[in-house]
């Protein structure tokens, strides 16, 4: 914490405001060309061979490549509402952490994506999993956030990152080692932000599970009873309609049930007992 605050204050002032926003209308200019056949999104993709051939450009440009390329109405408008979620979480990461800090998660994001698109430099890598940070980012802040999926069932966000997280370890399991790494530039990212936070959780459950564990124990211990009988051993919890008092002829404040109560030979002390009256 006290790191980001040093960061902050020697480089907020070059902080981009609203960076989600323009980083989905450069992601709308370049659907429009490529669309259009204007551009070419292998021209823009990160490929590392290429970088180092002198295509410098393609380090940035490939943040600007669109998730998909749909051309029907159906893609067009999925499209529009994945450029909406990333518009809205980023917003809100923003608001929440304030702009240095969501401009230093997508910053780190990008240089996580880059040095593992470096380990395969013959591979193209991509945005999504950057994307997908973010996504995961919003939803660990606001786990009871709902989505309409396809517009009518509503679902909380958690159970969706769930779902890709999952995906992701898939993804770690049976990919390429370029899907690999990108796994693990997402996941890094994120950590890097919530680490801290995670395990303050993990010690948070664990405590209440602790408690939980013996508040369930002491509910299922034996009640001790107030009052049992020197006698015959009915206590206050066996037989509740009995009265139970105590004899003041005896040693040891020795409780009696009503049956005994005038029909017991007095405790005197360990050795000695004498008949009651």
């Amino acid at each position: 914490m006290a790191l980001l605050n040093k960061l902050e204050r020697t480089f907020g002032r070059w902080a981009i405001p609203g960076l989600s926003l323009y980083l989905v209308i450069g992601q709308v200019a370049c659907w429009s060309l490529v669309l259009f056949e204007r551009l070419s999104l292998e021209r823009i993709a990160l490929l590392p061979a290429a970088v180092k051939a002198g295509e410098v450009w393609r380090l940035v440009s490939f943040l600007l490549m669109p998730p998909s390329m749909g051309g029907s109405p159906l893609g067009i408008v999925f499209l529009a509402f994945t450029w909406y979620l990333f518009y809205l979480m980023g917003s809100a990461l923003e608001g929440y952490w304030g702009t240095f800090r969501f401009n230093l998660f997508v910053l780190l994001g990008w240089l996580f994506t880059v040095g593992a698109a470096f380990v395969t430099p013959r591979s193209y890598a991509t945005n999504m999993y950057l994307g997908g940070s973010v996504f995961l980012a919003f939803a660990f802040l606001n786990p009871d956030f709902e989505m309409l999926i396809f517009f009518i069932l509503p679902v909380k966000i958690k159970w969706l990152a769930l779902i890709q997280w999952v995906l992701y370890g898939y993804s770690f399991a049976v990919g390429t080692w370029s899907d690999r790494l990108m796994v693990l530039a997402a996941v890094g990212n994120f950590l890097v932000f919530f680490a801290g936070d995670i395990v303050q959780l993990i010690r948070t459950g664990r405590r209440r599970m602790a408690q939980q564990s013996r508040a369930f124990a002491a509910s299922n211990e034996e009640p001790t009873p107030r009052h049992r009988c020197h006698v015959c051993g009915k206590t206050n919890l066996s037989h509740p309609q009995m009265d139970f008092r105590y004899c003041s002829k005896c040693a040891g404040d020795q409780c009696y049930c009503s049956e005994h109560i005038f029909n017991h030979t007095h405790v005197v002390n360990a050795d000695e007992k004498g008949p009651a009256s």
